[in-house]
């Protein structure tokens, strides 16, 4: 039936009956907020590329992680500054690292939170690689071993997901293993990936202080051309362990988090990057877009697309809306 028999704008018309009707539904469970852990006490310092996000000692990290609790986010993911970077970075796998420290004060002051590691390197070398150098090049076996140990020590001070980001070849094998070997066995991972080679990730280089020395990391993470290979990266960290796969960035990668959620069924989290947050907070500063509405509207295209999990700075910002019960205005 066509027309004047079939109006497809019947259910657009009363926003009850929209909100009945919406095919994709963005929920608070479905959020994870990225944060930032520094050494230190009543620390914090904004980061200018990213309006509203910043370095945290542990003690405000609580208050923060504590505050998205309470509106609804039930997971954070940390990334850690350290005090000092070698070579080898070897904070990264401390007992006292800034991370082990971090999440056992989430740990005590908000139980129930689920917390997220990131096991990558570059925040603590000196050279910002996310691996072990030989040369010039990430020796990609020898760090293997490093990714492993902070993944335990992570899983030890009481992390509930690993989330490696370095996108070395066989590390979610080498990380499964000896977490299974340490009495890990249940602590899942969130592999990303498909971690492409992204300018997107600027901010992020300024936040946690990790940007290269030299060159660059299109040795290791993706070409952004690049879709079938995708499916090849999730296939294999599905074979030596993967629990969750991550695709990122999220935006400009749509298409890839459509390809992996068809191909596998597995769950799959999207990362919404800071150089995504920025453009959209630096283009409503100016007065050029309304904040919120492009920002639900982002976050609903990245479910849309077959992201089960993401993971966004704007995660306070949308609890508060979904609470508000707002969606029903983009």
């Amino acid at each position: 039936m066509g027309f004047p028999q079939t109006r497809m704008r019947r259910l657009r018309r009363l926003p009850h009956l929209r909100d009945m009707v919406r095919e994709t539904r963005l929920s608070m469970d479905q959020l994870v907020y990225p944060l930032f852990a520094c050494h230190g006490k009543g620390v914090r310092r904004e980061i200018d590329s990213m309006p509203g996000c910043a370095q945290l000692s542990p003690d405000r990290l609580a208050e923060e992680a504590c505050e998205a609790a309470d509106l609804g986010v039930p997971a954070v993911m940390l990334f850690g500054i350290p005090k000092h970077k070698d070579p080898q970075g070897s904070e990264a796998y401390a007992e006292d690292g800034i991370i082990p420290i971090a999440v056992r004060e989430l740990k005590r002051a908000r139980p129930d939170l689920l917390v997220w590691a990131d096991v990558c390197m570059c925040e603590y070398t000196s050279h910002g690689h996310c691996g072990a150098l030989r040369g010039e090049e990430v020796d990609n076996d020898a760090t293997l071993e490093l990714l492993a140990r902070a993944g335990v020590v992570y899983a030890r001070a009481g992390a509930d997901v690993i989330a490696p980001s370095d996108m070395m070849d066989g590390r979610i094998g080498a990380i499964r293993r000896e977490l299974d070997r340490a009495g890990f066995e249940s602590t899942p991972i969130c592999s990303y990936a498909a971690k492409y080679a992204s300018a997107f990730y600027g901010p992020f280089r300024e936040a946690a202080e990790s940007a290269p020395q030299f060159g660059d990391r299109r040795g290791y993470q993706m070409d952004p051309a690049n879709s079938d290979e995708a499916l090849r990266e999730a296939a294999l960290d599905l074979e030596e362990g993967a629990d969750i796969v991550m695709v990122k960035p999220a935006m400009a990668y749509m298409d890839i988090i459509r390809r992996v959620k068809d191909r596998f069924g597995v769950p799959v989290a999207a990362y919404n990057v800071s150089g995504e947050y920025a453009l959209i907070k630096a283009a409503a500063q100016r007065g050029w877009i309304d904040e919120q509405r492009v920002m639900m509207e982002t976050l609903t295209g990245i479910a849309r697309a077959g992201a089960d999990i993401i993971l966004s700075y704007f995660a306070k910002d949308a609890a508060r809306l979904i609470r508000k019960g707002s969606l029903g205005s983009m």
